[in-house]
């Protein structure tokens, strides 16, 4: 059987010039073991605590948001969220770029919202990242997809599972994998 080509270079990856988590070693060590686990926790209750460990990591949180245990934060200074929010058991906030939603977003359980991917096609798998950004309104329903660069417009509503890149227009409803507008709100 002939040898199938290296197409990827794992061993010669390197993170991207000029990217940094955005803040010192320090207070991303802290994040990492004690930040990140306890918001997580699912033996504490409550979303009160969950909004003051965010801010206190330099998420900017609304008033009146609902988060709840399970919740993932990579990298909480590269989180906006608006007023009175809901984030879900389970939701992954994978922000090596930043994530911004808008007012009255639900994030439902198990999304997860991907600031970054690699270049396939590039023999090196150079990283590629993009923001995200949702509108106000908006449902982003249980285990939905959300991929680097997605721009979710106002009142929209991502189905179960869906799997969005691009630009979502405003109170549109998409399902799917990929995902398509299949009517309006």
């Amino acid at each position: 059987m002939p040898e199938h080509p290296v197409v990827q270079r794992l061993d010669t990856y390197r993170t991207p010039p000029g990217w940094s988590p955005g803040r010192p070693w320090l207070v991303h060590t802290l994040w990492f073991c004690l930040g990140s686990p306890l918001l997580a926790a699912r033996w504490l209750p409550g979303s009160a605590w969950r909004v003051l460990l965010l801010r206190a990591f330099g998420a900017r949180i609304g008033v009146g948001c609902r988060l709840k245990p399970g919740l993932r934060v990579q990298l909480p200074w590269r989180l906006v969220v608006g007023d009175h929010c809901w984030l879900g058991e389970h939701a992954w906030f994978d922000n090596l770029a930043p994530v911004t939603l808008g007012d009255r977003v639900c994030v439902s359980q198990g999304a997860y919202l991907c600031t970054g991917n690699h270049d396939f096609r590039s023999p090196g798998f150079e990283q590629r990242l993009a923001p995200i950004q949702v509108g106000d309104d908006v449902w982003i329903a249980a285990r939905a997809v959300l991929a680097p660069g997605t721009v979710v417009g106002p009142g929209a509503v991502i189905a179960l599972a869906a799997v969005v890149s691009g630009t979502v227009p405003p109170g549109a409803l998409l399902r799917g994998n990929p995902a398509a507008v299949v009517g309006q709100r």
